[in-house]
């Protein structure tokens, strides 16, 4: 879901992740992967963890930091940026905190990506497959002791994700297909909620089982009120200006303190329902502490320092990490693939803003929208001297916007097209569709114009600012000039989704490993992160001059087929096709995905670690060693 979808955006137990949506809400992963896919969905956060306050960024040395915490076991997390927010429902950044205060009525095992009980013990399904009944645990409470009930779960769907008043990207995962129609919810009983969908839709358990579960005795009044333009008071509930203790989660942890620029301190939730089988209470970590650290550069000082616990390991510090790892106390595991998807991509879009201007220069609007200017430029990006020189080896030149460990995934060897290195048959495409070349070899289109545009990348990821260095070099091999906007994803996003302002961009999203419909929000062309040509949401008025491609229907189409096919080989060759038209078309092009390294201290103890799962998925489960 959402924090499969972030990795960027789609970013769990992390973000991607991460951060892994959201986990929009499918992993959780490092926050600097996270698809908005794990924002929403519970335990799949994967960061890096740091053993004491940093001195650049705090002021106070770091062994005051371990002294005042030498009671208490604790993990300090790196996170690259702020919380956006402390409100889930709205929240569109993946450099969240919700994976570790929030559960849904069910979880996803990191390891195996199967569906487990969590605030429900169990469900059931019709035999028509439109009424999901789950049935809650008995003697759940929130994080301030107040009962958690049916209720609650009745006002978190009626009054939050299904009201139109409230902008938030979970109600994406919410529609049955692009009809437009939401499940009803109805309370059956004190501990049983029933949903029932207009029409079969195979993913809604996976969809609405792991979205957050809010309080509604702390938010129901706000969602009632109205501020001075008649929004619901909920929209500026619970920002980051909010007390930390007057947040009220579900999770395994509750806020403490937030110091921003340097902060987020989390304290285990003393009335988290999980306990071991000796009905020990889980978490058995007392704190969290996630450190502001935006240079992936400073975390790998102060991991190489003894100061961390834990670190993403990206490729270029590999080799010095692996030497240094019996020494330093730690194992890298390495899970495989990343399941985000990196990928280079055109604005699309030919609409105009409410004043009339075009989100894109028409000019370079009519080159992004030429299909043999996107091969092009496809066929002259050397994605494996790139994984070479930017990932040391120690990736995969990625064909698709499945991830390659699930079953939808479609190869090479199946039939998908792909865009190998020919920069001689790149500049034979440019020169079929009309575009020349001058005397200096640079290229032109057909009116003269000098053909050049600005790749937008985010600068938290360096080796991601590392491939649009690539790009733009490959590019002014057929005459392309590439400026570079390096931005914070904050502000990237913003571009994204809500100005629109952009030409081309360096980005990555989760690639719905388990369940492709999570991508559905980036895919869907009224979905909320269909970036590459972002049309009206919910509320807003239309947008003057927008434009859905005959290409972008059948991809629309083939989405709401998959969701009402039970049959697994016949959604295969639904998610095949759907595989072939990217590929195709190219919206995006597809770069080179990484192998997930992670280094984690050895006094770290239950680490379960997976591509999926992160380091972290499991955090109910660790345990720190006493030295």
């Amino acid at each position: 879901m959402i924090k499969n979808i972030f990795k960027d955006i789609l970013l769990s137990k992390t973000t991607s992740s991460l951060p892994t949506l959201p986990t929009l809400p499918t992993l959780p992963t490092l926050p600097t992967l996270l698809p908005l896919q794990h924002i929403l969905r519970p335990f799949r956060l994967a960061v890096a963890l740091v053993l004491s306050c940093l001195l650049t960024l705090t002021g106070c040395h770091p062994n005051q930091f371990k002294t005042q915490a030498a009671q208490v076991s604790q993990l300090v997390l790196a996170t690259p940026s702020d919380p956006a927010t402390f409100n889930a429902i709205v929240n569109t950044s993946p450099f969240g905190v919700f994976g570790y205060l929030y559960e849904g009525l069910l979880s996803e095992n990191g390891m195996t990506g199967e569906l487990e009980p969590g605030l429900a013990e169990s469900w059931d399904i019709s035999s028509d497959r439109q009424q999901i009944t789950f049935t809650l645990r008995d003697g759940l409470k929130w994080s301030d002791g107040e009962p958690l009930t049916v209720d609650d779960v009745i006002f978190t769907y009626q009054q939050l994700y299904l009201n139109p008043k409230i902008p938030t990207v979970s109600r994406d995962f919410l529609q049955i297909g692009s009809t437009g129609k939401y499940p009803s919810v109805r309370k059956l009983d004190q501990r049983r909620v029933e949903f029932t969908l207009p029409q079969p839709f195979t993913p809604f358990v996976r969809s609405a089982g792991t979205l957050a579960i809010l309080p509604a005795h702390a938010l129901q009044e706000s969602v009632q009120a109205t501020d001075g333009n008649g929004n619901p008071q909920f929209l500026s509930t619970w920002g980051t200006d909010t007390n930390p203790q007057d947040i009220v989660s579900n999770g395994p942890y509750r806020l403490q303190k937030y110091t921003p620029a340097e902060r987020v301190i989390l304290q285990r939730n003393p009335y988290y329902w999980r306990a071991d089988a000796q009905g020990n209470p889980q978490p058995y970590i007392e704190r969290i502490v996630l450190q502001v650290i935006s240079s992936s550069d400073n975390q790998l000082l102060r991991f190489r320092s003894g100061e961390l616990d834990s670190l993403r390991v990206n490729p270029q510090a590999f080799g010095l990490l692996k030497r240094e790892e019996k020494r330093g106390k730690y194992t890298i595991y390495n899970g495989g693939p990343m399941t985000s998807i990196r990928f280079v991509g055109f604005n699309l879009n030919k609409a105009r803003n409410a004043q009339g201007k075009p989100f894109v220069d028409p000019i370079k609007s009519r080159w992004f929208n030429t299909l043999a200017f996107r091969q092009a430029v496809a066929y002259a990006i050397d994605r494996e001297r790139m994984k070479t020189n930017i990932y040391r080896g120690l990736g995969e030149v990625q064909h698709s916007p499945i991830a390659v460990q699930s079953p939808y995934y479609l190869s090479p060897e199946e039939g998908l097209k792909v865009y190998n290195y020919q920069p001689q048959k790149a500049k034979q495409l440019l020169l079929e569709a009309g575009f020349r070349y001058n005397s200096q070899n640079q290229l032109l289109d057909w009116d003269g114009n000098r053909v050049k545009f600005t790749l937008l990348v985010k600068s938290e990821d360096k080796s991601r600012v590392d491939a649009a260095i690539q790009i733009k070099q490959d590019l002014s091999q057929i005459g392309i000039e590439a400026d570079l906007q390096v931005l914070s994803f904050n502000l990237v996003l913003r571009k994204l989704l809500s100005t629109r302002d952009w030409e081309c961009y360096v980005g990555a999203f989760g690639a719905g490993v388990n369940e492709p419909h999570n991508v559905f929000v980036f895919w869907y062309s009224g979905g909320s992160f269909h970036q590459f040509n972002q049309g009206p949401q919910p509320g807003q008025p239309p947008l003057a001059g927008w434009e859905v491609s005959d290409w972008e229907q059948e991809i629309d189409r083939l989405f709401n087929a998959g969701i009402k096919e039970l049959d697994q080989s016949k959604r295969k060759a639904i998610y095949g096709r759907f595989q072939e038209i990217v590929a195709e078309e190219l919206p995006v092009f597809f770069l080179v995905n990484s192998l997930y390294f992670q280094a984690v201290r050895d006094r770290i103890e239950n680490i379960k670690f997976s591509a999926l799962g992160g380091p972290l998925w499991n955090i109910d489960e660790l345990r720190i060693a006493e030295n």
